[in-house]
């Protein structure tokens, strides 16, 4: 009776219940961290609260009046709308300025 297949078998099995075990351990070692990460969190939310109170504090009473600019709903429109970090030229209008024109005096190469 030939036994390799069975052994081999067996071996496949072997390698995968320790796979399974390396994977469980790894798993078990990332989440022992966790409790100690949602502490930490918890520990600084009462000082966050106190932050946030303390600047409350220093905060008009009343809102400031906003400027009387044409322009200003429209620009306010661009902040509201934006899903990423906006830079001052994307407020802007668009330039008339015709960037290409050439600003040196030397001749144009032909």
């Amino acid at each position: 009776m030939n036994l390799q297949p069975l052994l081999d078998a067996l071996g496949i099995q072997e390698d995968a219940a320790q796979a399974m075990a390396n994977d469980l351990q790894t798993q078990i070692a990332e989440l022992h961290g966790r409790p100690r990460e949602a502490e930490t969190h918890f520990e600084h939310l009462p000082i966050t609260r106190k932050t946030v109170t303390t600047l409350a504090d220093w905060l008009p009473a009343d809102p400031p009046d906003l400027p009387e600019h044409p322009d200003f709903p429209r620009i306010l429109a661009v902040f509201d709308e934006a899903t990423s970090p906006l830079r001052p030229a994307m407020s802007a209008k668009p330039s008339t300025t015709n960037c290409s024109r050439r600003t040196s005096r030397a001749p144009a190469p032909s």
